[in-house]
């Protein structure tokens, strides 16, 4: 017995049609008239629930088209929606932020820092997103899946799997890759800094007050900063002593150099009071604190022994001194 459905493709087929025809005919005498032509009547759809639409296209991952029909007629048929696997470009908006974007693009902000290599955007600019958490790395001659693994504390065979080549694959040098999870190395700067705020943070932890003392011993280079005086602190602070003399006596500039702060007006500047910092062409800086005046300006080209200040007791101080530090080598009066 026929289905309803394969009845009704057979009612309106071809052959059917013909024989009504027929049928018609012969009855009405062989010929028609505007009287007498038969009538198509409305197709009848046996199937409670018809297909509906044709064709209507849905979003997919935000940026895809796709046909809503699928294998068996919805996308809901498909197991797993297709992600976007490609690099987007994004134009910031007014009011965006890092935090806002990553959660929009669904991956993390370092990830888009990593991208762009900056941590500051602003309206108009163009960012590169990754379609994944992760890292992209345009591939250096000799690199291996293994190396690039390491680099960037991966998984070598996540790297493969999603940049669809084999484990084993020799990597064209200038090929761009997208590593999943992966962590961009800092650069030599980055990492000094690093290590730097970490000890400054162990010692301020172990409540050691000596801090920034690392450095050569540049004997001869720095001379006495003070007309007359002695030393009333030894070694405490940024690798720093102490010089008491009476308020209003000379402070010298221990080396030639350029003055590149020279702060005055007795505010507190973080515990120094009236302070200046020197610039040598050796890479060091030589700080002079709690002065009562200060004698030069900021750009000031000093040479050794050059007057820059008077001895004070302002910020956080008891008593008039001058507190000297020495940035990037030892400091050769506290001993």
């Amino acid at each position: 017995m026929l289905s309803p459905l394969a009845a009704m493709a057979g009612f309106f087929s071809l052959g059917s049609l013909l024989a009504q025809t027929a049928q018609q005919t012969s009855a009405s005498g062989g010929f028609y008239n505007s009287q007498t032509i038969p009538l198509l009547s409305p197709a009848v759809n046996l199937d409670p629930r018809p297909a509906r639409g044709g064709g209507d296209i849905v979003v997919v991952a935000g940026s895809a088209l796709w046909a809503q029909e699928g294998p068996e007629g919805t996308p809901a048929d498909i197991a797993n929606t297709p992600q976007n696997s490609a690099i987007s470009v994004y134009p910031v908006h007014k009011g965006d932020t890092l935090a806002g974007i990553a959660k929009m693009f669904g991956v993390s902000v370092n990830t888009i820092v990593w991208a762009n290599n900056t941590k500051v955007i602003h309206e108009g600019d163009q960012l590169i997103i990754l379609p994944i958490t992760g890292a992209r790395y345009t591939v250096a001659a000799g690199d291996t899946l293994a190396s690039i693994a390491k680099k960037f504390k991966a998984d070598a065979g996540e790297i493969a799997q999603y940049n669809n080549i084999a484990d084993d694959a020799v990597l064209d040098a200038g090929s761009i890759l997208i590593i999943p999870n992966g962590e961009v190395p800092p650069t030599a700067a980055q990492a000094a800094q690093s290590a730097k705020a970490k000890a400054i943070k162990k010692v301020l932890k172990s409540g050691e007050p000596f801090l920034g003392g690392a450095g050569p011993s540049l004997e001869g280079y720095y001379s006495w900063p003070v007309a007359g005086g002695v030393v009333t602190q030894g070694l405490h602070g940024w690798n720093a002593c102490d010089i008491g003399a009476q308020r209003g006596t000379d402070i010298y500039a221990a080396a030639a150099g350029t003055v590149i702060i020279a702060r005055g007006g007795g505010g507190w500047n973080g515990g120094y009071g009236n302070y200046v910092v020197i610039s040598h062409s050796n890479g060091t800086q030589t700080l002079y604190g709690h002065m009562s005046k200060v004698l030069t300006s900021a750009g000031a080209q000093v040479g050794q022994g050059d007057i820059i200040g008077k001895i004070g007791s302002t910020g956080v101080s008891t008593g008039a001194h001058l507190h000297f530090e020495v940035r990037g080598a030892v400091n050769p009066f506290c001993n």
